[in-house]
């Protein structure tokens, strides 16, 4: 099976690994994993499964969870910057944190807070927390959410990185149907290449990267 990496459209790329009716690719040019477009499921079905999700604002439990890409990223802003959730799902959290902290913050959901307004403006920092293994474009994402970066800006990412062909055999992440693009340390490295950003790693499943 031969199909265009969905991050950085090179034909170079094979299958990783099977496991029931899913095939997961890796390209070599990039070293993301994917599942192929025709395996996602529908919008309708997505949906469904997010509808199911129950994080709320007020538990401690879920605030502790953002919290491994809270701490690092906000010790990095200054005073009063304006920041976007991108993906903040049905009950938007990591913003009011960064509200309590004296940020200003936008949010943007394809599902729950669909407003394009928000692409009319630039960030001093962008948040994706759970949100970057959920894209079927990811390419054309990431594009859009680095030009919406003011330079010296942060976007922070939360998503559990693959570490090898083993361990992805027998890891949970990949078992989640509405997850179909799964990245590495050095996935994150190309897309800092490829976008003039400085990546850092303060957490097995946090990224920092700066725009130059």
């Amino acid at each position: 099976m031969m199909q265009t990496c969905p991050l950085c459209a090179s034909p170079d790329t094979g299958v990783y690994h099977r496991e029931n009716e899913r095939t997961y690719l890796r390209c070599g040019h990039c070293t993301l994993v994917f599942v192929p477009a025709g395996q996602h499921l529908s919008a309708a079905e997505e949906k469904a499964v997010y509808d199911c999700h129950e994080n709320r604002p007020d538990d401690p439990g879920y605030r502790r969870f953002l919290g491994r890409l809270f701490t690092p990223l906000v010790a990095r802003l200054p005073p009063a910057a304006q920041g976007l959730d991108f993906g903040s799902g049905p009950g938007p959290t990591l913003s009011l944190m960064f509200e309590e902290a004296g940020h200003r913050m936008t949010i943007f959901d394809p599902f729950y807070a669909p407003d394009e307004t928000v692409w009319q403006g630039r960030y001093d920092f962008i948040t994706a927390t759970e949100v970057v293994e959920h894209l079927a474009a990811p390419g054309r994402e990431f594009e859009r959410l680095v030009a919406h970066l003011k330079p010296g800006g942060w976007l922070g990412l939360m998503t559990k990185r693959v570490r090898s062909r083993e361990a992805f055999a027998g890891w949970h992440y990949i078992r989640d149907p509405t997850h179909v693009a799964f990245f590495s340390e050095s996935t994150f490295r190309w897309l800092g290449k490829r976008f003039g950003l400085h990546p850092c790693f303060p957490a097995d499943d946090v990224v920092l990267l700066q725009k130059g």
